[in-house]
């Protein structure tokens, strides 16, 4: 922080007290996510910049974030509005092994939505495969992307982005969206927040590695209690397909089931009707 260092034109800064003070405060609790911290006043993406980190070798566990994105993204090449001060836009940098890499995406669905309760007691929920909920309005999002590193390894990038603050969103967008501080009608301590969420990750990940998957599952499940049986469609091989979000298998795919029994979702976009 404040090193000099440019990405993209862009260079770290040290982090506002509010979040340096709750990082500093859960340390013990935030593992290898407590130990590189890089802030941005403004980037392109936090995804973006935690690759280039990855590709130079820094550390799993170094900790990506910004006060706004001008290029912030989600799944499918969907942009992730990202005003100044208005919410979290985070990424951590992941090594991790094959059986901890396919279930990143669900160990922090989960996380993401602890965290938020245990920072403001606002009861979050989640939907396969990324999205954090509350009554059916989008809170916050999460996006992994999986790369190589210059030395041959594999990495992830795991972002995520929680609409802390009400914001002016496009017509589209506000439609489906909420915040935290707009669901409970008061301020709340990002700075908390964010930690909360880290440390939540701190421990799933662990579990993870632990080959303790079945911890993290039951932990998204619990988080799925409004979104599991509901009917869903979507897309594939051509054609609609339709049925009931039913639970998820050991690797984190949804199990829907249809007429013609129980399919595997493992990709793509799945609408919940």
């Amino acid at each position: 922080m404040g090193s000099g260092v440019i990405f993209r034109g862009h260079t770290p800064e040290q982090p506002p007290p509010d979040i340096a003070d709750a990082l500093a405060s859960a340390a013990s609790r935030l593992g290898s996510f407590g130990r590189h911290f890089i802030w941005f006043a403004e980037v392109t993406s936090t995804n973006d910049v935690a690759a280039m980190l990855a590709e130079t070798g820094a550390a799993e566990g170094t900790v990506v974030s910004a006060e706004a994105q001008t290029a912030g993204r989600g799944r499918l090449g969907r942009v992730w509005i990202s005003p100044p001060m208005a919410g979290l836009y985070v990424s951590l940098l992941l090594r991790p092994p094959v059986h901890v890499a396919q279930l990143v995406t669900i160990a922090a669905g989960a996380a993401v939505s602890e965290g938020i309760e245990a920072a403001t007691g606002l009861n979050t929920g989640v939907k396969w495969p990324n999205d954090v909920h509350v009554s059916g309005r989008k809170v916050a999002g999460i996006l992994a992307e999986a790369g190589t590193s210059g030395d041959g390894g594999q990495h992830v990038v795991l972002g995520f982005g929680i609409n802390v603050m009400p914001a002016a969103y496009p017509p589209d967008i506000a439609r489906r969206a909420t915040s935290v501080e707009g669901e409970l009608g008061r301020q709340v301590d990002r700075g908390a927040v964010l930690s909360e969420c880290l440390a939540a990750f701190a421990t799933h990940y662990e579990c993870l590695r632990a080959h303790e998957h079945p911890q993290v599952l039951d932990a998204w499940r619990r988080r799925a209690s409004t979104s599991l049986g509901r009917p869903v469609e979507w897309d594939a091989n051509g054609s609609l397909h339709r049925g009931f979000a039913e639970d998820l298998d050991e690797r984190g795919a949804l199990l829907v089931r249809t007429d013609r029994g129980v399919e595997r979702v493992i990709s793509g976009e799945v609408r919940w009707i």
